[in-house]
């Protein structure tokens, strides 16, 4: 059962690594505020840092520069909830829970579970941040079900396979630099050029990476499995809360006209006929390219298929909406951040600072350093970026560093400090029932491999 101690030896064995996770877990529950909350301390930070250092830090200019930021964001926060919620419905069609049940019946050992979980959780992150995230609880769920594994070291490793999120289709920061007129796309609006994915997610320095972190982590995730003594395996709980009515559903007859329209898949053909329809058409005239809209439009596309009605997919997304409110009260705020520290000149004075102890070589890795710390502070990437962004990319320009490396190196930081953060693993462990202590003991490790890895080839390979 979960609430399960380990053996007295156990505790015995690993006093440091307890030790350690009991001190990130005081850290960021008993310390660190909500992240909503967190970003206002923020906003007011930057305020005082823009009137003692901005050149153009006087009260009418910060106001004015935070309230265009605020409202400027806005069309992008809701991309990154469209990424979020259409990846949730993928994860919730029926036919994809009675796949990843199929995949977890044959699992009896923690190789296999692991041989399994890395690299489908992997895949569906890299593809979708939403699909990966419900994915992996899922998966775990359904081995720990039919296993004697321990649950937690399941649910760690699903977590830390999703961890590559940001280096895939979904990254916030690779799409907003390949979509033309993008607020965040800030390097179309000092250059004229978007850069393709190309240069980004599909680039050697990204893509090596990423799949030398499942493959290592996946046999690292085997060998510091619990001894059978100590495995803390899954139990069905009793007290599992009912599954809540949907508000918006009404109480209509079967055969009446209401219900046939909702359960009819007319509505959903038109929407999948318009869609690859103008994909189609797309890229046969103008070739094969991707940024936020024509990703969000796939995914949708293939969300509507896998529900089959418009009225199951519309279900699937409300039951999504639940993710995405931290989502929408965060994105406005980091925006107006992003407005002070670029209207009133602090973002030049940063990147200043960076020009200085920067070569074009190491400013990637001073982007992803830096961005090990930011991400703490701001759990989500597209807000990351309205904040840091507006100085590492005036710095790569000023010494003519590769933009895509320095803007990549800061996604790919936000795949690493993930693993220390819990603000991703919070709906993780929701789904699959299981406190966060108990996964952060191994996300620990995985934070300190992938350090090393994404650190590495950001510096090494071409």
């Amino acid at each position: 059962m979960e609430g399960t101690p380990h053996s007295n030896a156990a505790a015995g064995n690993a006093p440091r690594r307890r030790g350690i996770v009991a001190t990130l877990v005081y850290v960021f529950e008993q310390v660190m505020p909500d992240p909503f909350v967190l970003s206002i301390g923020l906003t007011l930070l930057v305020i005082i840092l823009a009137r003692f250092f901005g050149p153009h830090g006087d009260l009418p200019t910060v106001l004015g520069a935070w309230y265009e930021g605020m409202f400027k964001i806005l069309g992008f926060a809701l991309q990154m909830i469209l990424i979020l919620a259409t990846g949730y419905a993928i994860a919730a069609a029926p036919i994809v829970q009675r796949g990843l049940r199929a995949l977890a019946a044959g699992v009896q050992t923690p190789a296999r579970a692991a041989l399994l979980i890395f690299p489908v959780v992997g895949v569906a992150a890299w593809l979708n941040w939403g699909l990966g995230l419900v994915v992996g609880a899922l998966l775990s769920r359904e081995i720990a079900r039919r296993s004697r594994i321990d649950f937690a070291w399941l649910v760690a490793g699903s977590y830390s396979a999703w961890s590559v999120c940001n280096s895939g289709l979904s990254s916030s920061i690779a799409l907003s630099q390949a979509s033309h007129g993008n607020a965040l796309n800030l390097v179309e609006k000092a250059t004229g050029h978007v850069v393709p994915l190309s240069q980004t997610v599909f680039a050697p320095f990204v893509m090596i990476p990423t799949i030398l972190v499942v493959v290592v982590m996946g046999v690292i995730f085997v060998l510091v499995h619990p001894k059978n003594n100590d495995v803390a395996p899954y139990v069905e709980r009793d007290t599992e809360a009912p599954v809540e009515r949907d508000s918006h559903s009404r109480e209509s007859a079967a055969n009446s006209f209401a219900a046939r329209v909702e359960h009819s898949v007319f509505g959903t053909l038109l929407l999948l006929v318009l869609g690859v329809g103008y994909l189609y058409v797309t890229w046969s005239t103008k070739g094969f390219e991707l940024d936020i809209n024509t990703t969000i439009l796939i995914f949708l596309l293939v969300g509507l298929a896998l529900q089959r009605t418009p009225i199951a997919y519309a279900g699937a997304i409300r039951r999504a909406a639940a993710q995405t409110g931290p989502m929408l009260l965060q994105y406005p705020v980091y925006g107006g951040i992003m407005g002070i520290m670029t209207g009133t000149g602090l973002a030049s004075v940063i990147a200043k600072t960076f020009v200085a102890i920067a070569t074009p070589v190491t400013l990637p890795v001073w982007s992803f350093l830096s961005s090990l710390i930011i991400t703490l502070l701001i759990p989500s990437a597209g807000g990351h970026w309205a904040v840091q962004g507006p100085f590492v990319l005036p710095a790569a320009l000023a010494i003519h560093a590769d933009v895509a490396r320095t803007a990549m190196g800061v996604a790919m930081a936000e795949n690493v400090s993930n693993m220390l953060q819990p603000f991703w693993a919070v709906p993780v462990v929701a789904i699959a029932g299981i406190r966060i202590q108990r996964v952060m003991g191994y996300t620990a490790l995985t934070f300190i491999v992938s350090l090393v890895i994404y650190l590495l080839a950001l510096w090494l390979i071409p």
